[in-house]
């Protein structure tokens, strides 16, 4: 997988982000940011953001026009603007036809009583990436809030002093991001985030990023290694989650679906929100709000996807994320099997328990 264009990975299993099947609606909420991470494409200034009658109309466009599904809030940082998520939150409650929303975040914006009122949003599935280790996690993400030249909040010490709540919620996943300087101790970092406490996992390397050929050999190392953990631990009984497994996308890194940027135009895939892609705004947007597209319009304009990064991306940096997208794809590969060993002996143990069964 990744070892033709990037569209040839349509319809199997890469481990990239995408869903189990399901439309997606993607909501930029903002641009905005309140760290600056060296692997981070997205243009952050110059844009304004949504407004909660924005949100609640894309909910409803999504679940009217195209059978509503899975609803994604990325940015930017969505949570410098809680109010624009509880909108969205609220929205998709009220409506059967939303599955599940998704909420990615780095993770300041959460304290104890946003992570309570979170908890009690059955839908939710909320996402914080982290790099790892204290000094990678914090050398990768500079914050804003700088005064004398020292920063004024540690984003992994906040983190990690809300890990008892986070280990409570009913649904939280770590994005481990694994940027090329970082990818020697990909698996350390991985060990790291299980002894904090996160036992939900979703593997993210950098894509679209130049990666030298020994970086992607510790890669590739990276994860057998990550591998060999997570297949000692299912064999063990232990309790892991790769949410890569259940993934499908085609296209690395960015997602496809009814886009709704930060401006209320309406996008096949947020492609645009990469400084180097934001040429393809013009290209990718298919309507607005007031003014948006049919279905045909949108899986039209998401065929053209493959295409577009072909002629718009670096030979050199396509080659990286294709490399680095075959070095998750053969994770996923190697590890579905023990999953599936896994998941007979926890349901076969529930049977004779005489309790419902669980995925391992």
């Amino acid at each position: 997988m990744g070892s033709g264009s990037p569209g040839d990975a349509r319809r199997r299993r890469t481990g990239r982000s995408g869903g189990r099947g399901r439309s997606s609606l993607i909501l930029t909420i903002t641009r905005e940011c309140d760290l600056r991470c060296s692997y981070c494409p997205t243009v952050k200034e110059g844009w304004p953001s949504l407004d909660p009658a924005q949100i609640e109309r894309a909910i409803a466009l999504f679940c009217d026009r195209f059978g509503g599904g899975d609803v994604k809030l990325f940015g930017g940082e969505p949570l410098l603007f809680p109010a624009l998520v509880d909108a969205a939150l609220e929205a998709a409650q009220r409506d059967p036809r939303v599955h599940r929303i998704y909420l990615s975040t780095n993770g300041l914006g959460l304290d104890e009583a946003r992570l309570e009122r979170l908890a009690r949003e059955p839908k939710l599935v909320l996402t914080v990436s982290m790099d790892g280790e204290p000094a990678d996690h914090r050398r990768l993400r500079r914050p804003l809030n700088v005064v004398d030249g020292e920063t004024t909040r540690d984003a992994y010490a906040h983190l990690r002093a809300l890990m008892p709540t986070l280990r409570r919620m009913p649904r939280a996943v770590v994005t481990q991001t694994i940027a090329p300087a970082t990818a020697a101790r990909a698996a350390r970092n991985f060990a790291h985030l299980r002894q904090l406490g996160w036992w939900r996992f979703n593997l993210l390397p950098g894509y679209y990023l130049p990666w030298r050929a020994e970086q992607l050999a510790d890669l590739r190392e990276g994860f057998a290694e990550i591998g060999r953990d997570i297949r000692r631990a299912w064999a063990e009984g232990e309790r892991l989650y790769v949410r890569n497994l259940f993934t499908l996308a085609p296209t690395p890194f960015f997602n496809v679906g009814m886009v709704v940027d930060s401006d209320g135009s309406i996008h096949a895939s947020n492609v645009g929100l990469a400084s180097s892609m934001s040429e393809l705004l013009d290209v990718t947007r298919v309507g607005s709000l007031d003014d948006p597209p049919s279905r045909a319009a949108l899986s039209a304009s998401a065929a053209e996807l493959p295409r577009l990064l072909e002629e718009t991306v670096p030979a050199p940096i396509l080659e990286s994320t294709r490399a680095v997208d075959a070095a998750l794809s053969a994770l996923v590969r190697d590890l579905y099997p023990a999953y599936l060993r896994a998941r007979a002996r926890r349901r076969a143990s529930a049977v004779a328990l005489g309790a419902p069964g669980g995925a391992a």
